[in-house]
């Protein structure tokens, strides 16, 4: 159950450019680090590290970054990839982590790439 401040913050995003995938009206997830991300996001923001909409502001631009292809390597489409890129640089922006903590976090929440199958 959502509180006011994760109402607000999901509800904000509805029908904007940095919507999250919803499936039957709730909030859709392909993996736990997705939910993790998200999670964390709204945990920061009604602590006081950052304004949410600061944070979308951020979101928004990840995403034109993507469709405009100049992220590097055009990884394929991720909604949760964006979402991930934009709180770094909220982080970066707000002082809340440096460089180097962002990077060990994002390694602990993202999965390690899928493994090849033996021939």
């Amino acid at each position: 159950m959502f509180t006011r401040f994760e109402e607000y913050a999901a509800s904000s995003m509805l029908g904007q450019p940095d919507s999250p995938p919803r499936s039957q009206g709730k909030l859709r997830f392909g993996h736990p680090w997705e939910r993790k991300v998200f999670g964390l996001a709204l945990s920061l923001s009604k602590a006081g590290y950052f304004e949410w909409e600061d944070f979308r502001q951020n979101l928004i631009r990840s995403i034109a970054q993507w469709e405009a292809g100049q992220c590097p390597g055009q990884p394929q489409w991720n909604y949760y990839q964006r979402f991930l890129v934009a709180l770094e640089q909220t982080m970066l922006e707000a002082g809340v982590l440096s460089p180097v903590e962002i990077a060990s976090l994002a390694s602990a929440l993202t999965p390690p790439p899928p493994r090849e199958r033996p021939p």
